[in-house]
């Protein structure tokens, strides 16, 4: 395949981000990458898409820097580009956690688990496995076992975690996400919260499902990735659909998101049932005036 898709985030301290984005843009644009990158404070958060001999460019690029130093990439290959623009964008968060007294992961963060470990950790029935990402994410793939938080969006985790506290309390935790980036934070304020045993998937979903050794097991379904192919696979020993339609609740592994663009949610979806419903997550989305789905058939409803 002549193209690569780069996945990393580093913790570094930025002093100047909008300097530094106009820099990094020029960057991009001069190898002809595309992709999301948001630039904080506190780092660089980003997946990028483009030949190969471009994306080997801006590793090394990258990798040379002294603010960059020891950063880590993880590489999938792919036959096109996975992102239609360059986007980057300032925020005051890699993640948004929004605590009141933030965490710095260059000063506190989990145990740090290889996929060999966490898959002999995830092997051992007094360990507590705490998925750190979305209700979405999960739903389309996940480890075996692994708890499933009610949070739309990752500001929402501790609140939840404080609210099962008990569950949890003097137990082996591990957590994971998919790049890694939202378990230095959440691991660390666990640690922070009182939690004693507290480790992290080191490189995240995608990085043990690259590995020669697990080579993904104990991982259920798809991977949800933020990029147009929409997921991934992990698990390649044994898959194992773990996704359901959302009108059925018959086993499906297609995401596509609401036809009403004043709702935009992300539903698993057959093709039939997207037809059948008009690519709306209800009656109401379905009816909306400005329903996507009506407009590109130019139907009435």
């Amino acid at each position: 395949m002549d193209y690569q898709i780069l996945l990393y985030y580093h913790y570094t301290h930025i002093e100047d981000p909008i300097a530094f984005k106009e820099e990094h843009m020029k960057l991009c644009h001069s190898l002809n990458l595309l992709g999301r990158i948001y630039v904080t404070h506190e780092g660089i958060n980003g997946t990028v898409s483009g030949l190969f001999a471009d994306t080997q460019a801006y590793m090394k690029t990258m990798s040379d820097s002294m603010l960059f130093k020891g950063i880590v990439f993880k590489i999938d290959s792919s036959d096109r580009h996975v992102f239609k623009k360059m986007k980057i964008k300032i925020k005051n968060e890699l993640v948004n956690f929004s605590l009141e007294d933030d965490v710095n992961p260059l000063e506190l963060t989990g145990e740090y688990l290889e996929p060999k470990e966490f898959y002999e950790r995830l092997l051992d029935p007094n360990t507590i496995v705490i998925d750190a990402r979305n209700t979405y994410e999960y739903d389309l793939g996940h480890f075996k076992g692994a708890i499933r938080p009610e949070i739309e969006t990752f500001r929402e985790l501790p609140n939840w975690i404080r609210e099962h506290k008990d569950e949890f309390k003097d137990k082996r935790i591990i957590t994971y996400c998919t790049g890694g980036v939202r378990c230095e934070k959440f691991s660390g304020w666990l640690k922070r919260e009182g939690f004693k045993d507290v480790a992290q998937l080191h490189g995240g979903i995608v990085t043990y499902g690259q590995d020669p050794v697990v080579q993904g097991q104990l991982w259920d379904g798809l991977c949800y990735v933020f990029d147009e192919r929409i997921s991934v696979p992990i698990n390649r020993v044994e898959h194992v659909i773990v996704g359901k339609d959302y009108f059925t609740g018959e086993p499906c592994e297609r995401y596509i998101n609401c036809a009403n663009p004043d709702c935009n949610k992300q539903i698993i979806c057959s093709e039939e049932n997207e037809i059948k419903h008009y690519g709306s997550c209800s009656q109401a989305c379905r009816e909306h005036p400005r329903n996507r789905y009506a407009v590109k058939l130019n139907l009435e409803m």
